[in-house]
């Protein structure tokens, strides 16, 4: 019972210190996979320019502290292609998408097999589809224009995210066998470690 408290109390912690910094440490690994990727795809099909801006709100204090973050990482980023530009901002990176898929699955228990699957099927598969979601509306843009591109950019801000997300964490329920609910089960096992005391 020790472990599984113990194990319950580091989850939280771990998602309570991944949480602080404005999700410094998700922008800081997925903002460079994400840019270099898009750009390697539009390279493909068109000329293509790369200029790195200020940095962004996440990395500005912490550039102070750490010059070496001066990166791609903490950089507002803009890739030119066909005479249009794509800026890719911290809300294209969704470091808050990464962030609640582990605290869905920090916050379910489950064995540590389970778990390191879990994440890296989680993280590498948003990784993915938001690399193509980026590239695409790129595409659409250099193809179809402003208007079309602003109806479908809203349509997925407001609606296709949070679907990719449900979906994404479905399809990892059901791959993993995951049995757990997320913090209900914890809470569940809390009330009865109460209840047993009395």
């Amino acid at each position: 019972m020790k472990n599984t408290i113990f194990s319950l109390v580091l989850r939280y912690l771990l998602l309570l210190i991944l949480g602080l910094g404005n999700l410094f440490i998700f922008y800081l690994i997925f903002t460079p996979l994400t840019i270099y990727s898009v750009f390697g795809l539009i390279s493909r099909f068109y000329d293509v320019v790369i200029l790195i801006g200020n940095p962004t709100q996440a990395c500005d204090i912490a550039i102070n502290f750490l010059p070496f973050l001066k990166s791609i990482a903490c950089m507002n980023t803009t890739i030119f292609f066909k005479g249009y530009f794509a800026s890719i901002i911290p809300a294209c990176i969704a470091g808050s998408a990464y962030y609640l898929l582990l605290i869905l699955n920090l916050s379910t228990p489950m064995s540590k097999k389970q778990r390191i699957k879990s994440i890296l099927f989680l993280m590498s598969s948003f990784l993915f589809l938001n690399i193509l979601r980026i590239f695409g509306f790129a595409l659409l843009y250099a193809n179809k224009g402003l208007e079309l591109f602003n109806i479908a950019h809203i349509a997925f801000w407001y609606f296709g995210s949070t679907i990719l997300i449900i979906l994404l964490w479905f399809t990892n329920v059901m791959l993993f066998n995951i049995k757990n609910i997320p913090i209900y089960t914890d809470f569940k096992m809390i009330l009865n470690q109460i209840r047993g005391k009395k």
